[in-house]
C-alpha cells in the first residue's frame, strides 16, 4: 500500500540503462526550479563507480549533477543505496553515504529488503522537506528475475504510490519494442502506475515516427508525451562508462594537438574528473586499453585514473603490456600523471592485507614514485582544499577524497591539504618528481580547477611547440549552460504541462 506522503512525485525508469534517465531527471528538476518548485532528485539504488562526496559521505555523480539542476545542497538522502562493483559479482555497498559492508551479488540480492528500510529513511526526510521529489530508476523494470524486494524501480513507485513516465532510447534502435516490452512484463497493479512514454535522442524528422507512435498508443494505452532530439555539445558528466566506449577524443590530431591519453581501466572509476579537458580548443582526450594505441604511443600526457579494484587493475595493465608503454612515454618526455588509485599505482608498491578490493595481498608498482600504498579497513571521504605545486607554481585547488589507501611517500608532495570537511589542517597530499613532469594525486575533480587545467595544458602545448594559447571558459559556467541547453531542449519537445498534470501540481 502506498505511504502517506507530503511530497509530490515523479519516477523517470527506462527500458534499460543508458537511456537518459539521469539527464531526463536533471532536465525535469531545472524546469521545476525556473518555475520557483523546491523539487530534489532521488535514486534509492544507484550502481555507479563515478562518485561524489557531498555533506555525510558519497553518493551517485548523476544524484550531484541533479542536485545542481534543482538548484539544492547535495545529500546523503539524494542516493542512499550505492553499489560499487570490485568485480564481476561483488560490490561495496555503500549506505547514507559510508561503507557497510562488501557483498556478492546473491548476498546483495538477499540483503534488499533491509536496504529498503534505508531507502526509506531518506525519501521520508526529503518527502518532508521538499515541494517535489523526481525519482530516478535504476536499468529496468522488466527486469523479472529481481523483482523480488526490488528496491530500484517498480518496488519503489509502489512503496510510494508514485506515477512513472519510461524513457525508451531510439538511437540504440527499437525502441517501440522494447517500451511495449517492458509493459508486457510489468504486473497489473505496475502498469496502473505508468503514465505515458518518453522518446529520447532522435535524430531526424519526427513526424515519421507517426505511425510507430499512434501504435504504440493504441498498443500500450499510454501516450507518448514527448519525442526528445539527440543534443550536442553538452558537456555533462556520465554515470556509465559505456559512455566512454563512444569517446574519440576531440580537436583532431597531429603536431598542432596536445594528445592525452587516460588509461581505460577495468574498474575505472570517477573518469568524470577528465571531463574539463573534453572541448578544450588544440586538445585530444582519449580513454586507451591497448599498448599499440596511437594516441598512447604519441601522448603528450598519460594519466591513470582512479579505480575500484587497485591491485586487480594494476596486475591487468601490467598483463596488457601498459606498464611497459607508459614507462616508455615517460622516457620520452611525456607527462604521468595518477588520480587516486592511478597514484598508487605510479608507486613502489601496494598491499591489500584486509581483502579490502580484492583477494590479492599484494603488487608491485610502476615504480615511478617512490612511494608504498596500504590499503585500510576505513574508507576517507572528505571536500577538500589544498595549495598545489606545479612547474614552480602554486595554486588553489578544490576537490574531494575517496580512498581506502594511506600511501608513505618519499618524494616530494604534490599539494597540501589545507582543509578537509570544515576542518582546517596541515596534510601533504601525492607527490610530484622530474620537474612535474610525473605527478599523483588523492584529489579527484583536480581538473575542475580551471587556472590549474589552463596552466597544465599551457605547460604541454608550449613543449610541443604550439604558439596559439586558447581560451578556455570556466567549466562550471560550461555545465550550467549545458543544463540549461538539456532543459530547453526538454521543455520544448514534452508535453511539460501534462506532466505536471500527472505529478498532481
Amino acid at each position: 500500500m502506498p505511504m502517506n506522503k507530503t511530497a509530490k512525485t515523479l519516477m523517470i525508469q527506462g527500458t534499460s540503462s543508458h537511456v537518459g534517465k539521469s539527464l531526463i531527471t536533471a532536465a525535469i528538476l531545472r524546469i521545476l526550479k525556473r518555475r520557483g518548485i523546491k523539487a530534489a532528485p532521488f535514486k534509492p539504488q544507484n550502481m555507479a563507480l563515478n562518485s561524489a562526496v557531498v555533506k555525510g559521505g558519497e553518493i551517485g555523480r548523476a544524484q550531484a549533477l541533479q542536485a545542481l539542476a534543482a538548484g539544492v545542497e547535495p545529500t546523503v538522502d539524494l542516493n542512499p543505496v550505492l553499489l560499487k562493483p570490485t568485480t564481476d559479482s561483488a560490490a561495496q555497498v555503500i549506505i547514507h553515504g559510508k561503507v557497510h559492508a562488501a557483498m556478492s551479488a546473491r548476498d546483495y540480492h538477499c540483503f534488499k529488503k533491509e536496504a529498503m528500510r534505508f531507502v526509506m529513511e531518506s525519501f521520508e526526510r526529503l518527502a518532508s522537506d521538499y515541494d517535489v521529489i523526481v525519482i530516478e530508476g535504476a536499468g529496468s523494470p522488466a527486469e523479472i528475475n529481481l523483482r523480488e524486494n526490488d528496491i530500484a524501480n517498480m518496488g519503489m513507485a509502489l512503496m510510494i504510490g508514485s506515477p512513472v513516465l519510461i524513457v525508451g532510447d531510439i538511437d540504440r534502435g527499437g525502441v517501440f519494442a522494447s517500451l511495449l516490452g517492458t509493459m508486457a512484463l510489468l504486473t497489473d497493479e505496475e502498469k496502473e502506475l505508468v503514465k505515458g512514454f518518453i522518446i529520447n535522442k532522435f535524430r531526424g524528422d519526427s513526424t515519421l515516427l507517426a505511425p510507430g507512435i499512434e501504435a504504440l498508443n493504441e498498443r500500450a494505452q499510454r501516450p507518448v508525451l514527448g519525442v526528445v532530439p539527440y543534443i550536442k555539445g553538452l558537456r555533462l558528466p556520465d554515470e556509465d562508462s559505456v559512455a566512454l566506449e563512444a569517446e574519440h577524443g576531440r580537436s583532431g590530431h597531429g603536431q598542432g594537438v596536445v594528445v592525452i591519453a587516460v588509461i581505460k581501466l577495468p574498474r575505472i572509476s570517477n573518469f568524470t574528473d577528465f571531463d574539463p579537458l573534453k572541448g578544450i580548443d588544440n586538445v585530444r582526450l582519449s580513454f586507451v586499453e591497448h599498448p599499440e594505441h596511437a594516441d598512447l604511443k604519441g601522448a603528450d600526457m598519460v594519466i591513470i585514473p582512479g579505480t575500484k579494484n587497485t591491485l586487480g587493475d594494476l596486475n591487468w595493465l601490467r598483463e596488457r603490456g601498459l606498464e611497459t608503454a607508459i614507462q616508455k612515454a615517460h622516457r620520452s618526455g611525456a607527462m604521468i600523471a595518477g588520480i587516486c588509485g592511478g597514484f598508487q599505482m605510479l608507486g613502489t608498491s601496494v598491499k591489500d592485507p584486509y581483502g579490502v578490493e580484492s583477494g590479492s595481498a599484494y603488487a608491485q608498482g610502476l615504480g615511478l614514485i617512490n612511494a608504498d600504498t596500504v590499503l585500510e579497513r576505513d574508507k576517507k571521504t572528505f571536500e577538500v582544499k589544498a595549495m598545489a605545486s606545479l612547474f614552480g607554481a602554486q595554486f588553489d585547488i578544490k576537490g574531494y577524497e575517496i580512498h581506502a589507501g594511506e600511501t608513505q611517500v618519499n618524494d616530494a608532495p604534490f599539494a597540501t591539504i589545507t582543509k578537509r570537511g570544515g576542518t582546517n589542517v596541515d596534510v601533504g597530499d601525492g607527490a610530484a618528481v622530474v620537474g612535474s613532469m610525473l605527478w599523483g594525486t588523492y584529489i579527484h575533480g583536480i581538473f575542475d580547477n580551471d587556472r590549474f587545467t589552463q596552466s597544465l595544458v599551457g605547460r604541454l602545448r608550449k613543449k610541443k611547440g604550439i604558439s596559439r594559447e586558447a581560451g578556455q571558459r570556466p567549466f562550471s559556467v560550461i555545465v550550467e549552460e549545458s543544463i540549461d541547453l538539456l532543459a530547453d531542449t526538454v521543455a520544448g519537445h514534452v508535453d511539460i504541462t501534462e506532466i505536471y498534470r500527472i505529478m498532481g501540481l
